[in-house]
């Protein structure tokens, strides 16, 4: 676990946080949060006061560090890790799979993990309001507008929530640019998975993790577009999670930073003609053969929920299955959550270019069940293990 530094602010049980319906100004979308530029951010001159306006809550307020971090989904969990709050969190998704899986990452990383084992699973009754009020938490990792698509609760569940317990922060819509709910559509923005993230970072006084992480992230990517060959060279394929006779389908290259790990790898989706009502749809083995994509990526098989080693049986022995393209030329790879925040990014970059891309960027190693990251020769790493462990320890 990654303890932060409270050398420099006494701790307290919680820091007097306040939200305001204001829209986000500034240059968050530019994704320029290091509070050298117009953000919509600002901190109070004895720089413990920290605010970020962030769409659809608009002002969020910290006055001192919170202790107590509200998690729903792992890629704010990850943002904590990244920024040295691991210690706060106490809720995630599925704890379980998302913990274990975060962990599979961190393996590479010297000093970095994330106890997960104690933590609140916030979804395994649906979100329950009394859940939150148990928890006291300082902050909620949450977006406040697909809470109020959740059942039982209010509007006015949700300001009670903000007012006597601590406010929202988060953008649940941008994973998918989907259309948010009625009520939210006016001040609601789109962020990349790095915009967000430099708001969480502000909010929480660590612009220079961020920013240092950030630079990571852009030489990668620059490494990547320097190194892709043309696009009538590359691969078609999916990303899939099989199912029950089915595949549950998304595509790769659309808007959204659920899509952060793929889109920037620019591969021929197979099914990109396809229009589904959200991100994702399910087709049947046929129309899989029919598409026949060079690659399968299998969404969750790095975590506990799947076997890789069972996903390639159940499709090489399937008398339809068997037939796609990708399974006969052993090109159906094991891949993480789409609900991956930055250091889960960093990872997943790399292992989908891998599976892409082998004479580009090396060949991937392959994936074992429960095991962590594979190790990658030094030498084919796309970005610095120890850099990133160094700065998310606090030790760069």
């Amino acid at each position: 676990m990654v303890e932060r530094d409270r050398s420099v602010r006494p701790p307290t049980r919680r820091g007097v946080l306040k939200a305001g319906g204001g829209v986000l100004v500034g240059g968050l979308l530019a994704g320029c949060i290091d509070g050298r530029s117009g953000t919509g951010s600002t901190s109070s001159p004895d720089g413990e006061g920290r605010s970020v306006a962030v769409a659809p809550v608009g002002d969020v307020s910290l006055d001192t560090p919170p202790e107590r971090i509200f998690s729903v989904y792992p890629q704010y969990a990850d943002m904590a890790v990244a920024l040295g709050y691991s210690d706060a969190v106490n809720s995630v998704y599925v704890p379980e799979m998302s913990g274990s899986t975060m962990n599979h990452y961190y393996n590479q990383l010297e000093g970095v993990s994330f106890d997960w084992e104690d933590l609140e699973s916030p979804l395994s009754d649906g979100l329950a309001k009394e859940l939150l009020y148990e928890l006291d938490s300082d902050v909620h990792f949450a977006d406040p507008a697909w809470v109020s698509t959740q059942k039982g609760w209010t509007q006015a569940d949700i300001t009670d929530v903000r007012e006597h317990v601590a406010p929202w922060i988060g953008n649940f819509y941008s994973g998918t640019h989907a259309d948010p709910p009625k009520g939210y559509a006016d001040r609601y923005e789109y962020y990349t998975l790095w915009e967000l993230f430099g708001a969480i970072a502000e909010l929480l006084g660590e612009q220079k993790r961020y920013r240092s992480l950030k630079k990571i992230h852009a030489d990668m990517h620059s490494t990547i577009e320097s190194k892709l060959p043309p696009k009538n060279e590359r691969p078609t394929a999916v990303r899939v999670t099989l199912g029950d006779g089915v595949f549950w389908t998304y595509h790769l290259n659309r808007p959204g930073y659920w899509l952060a790990d793929t889109r920037p790898l620019g591969a021929i989706d197979a099914f990109a003609d396809r229009n589904w009502e959200q991100l994702w749809g399910e087709v049947g083995y046929e129309a899989m053969v029919e598409a026949d994509p060079d690659v399968i990526l299998h969404l969750w098989g790095m975590t506990p929920d799947y076997s890789t080693e069972q996903v390639l049986d159940t499709m090489a022995n399937h008398p339809v299955g068997k037939r796609l393209s990708a399974v006969s030329n052993d090109r159906v790879y094991a891949q993480g959550m789409r609900y991956q925040g930055p250091i889960m990014n960093l990872f997943q970059l790399e292992m989908t270019a891998k599976q892409l891309y082998p004479d580009q960027f090396g060949a991937w190693p392959g994936y074992v069940d429960g095991d962590p990251y594979p190790e990658i020769p030094e030498d084919e790493r796309l970005f610095d293990r120890g850099r990133v462990a160094e700065i998310i320890t606090g030790n760069a």
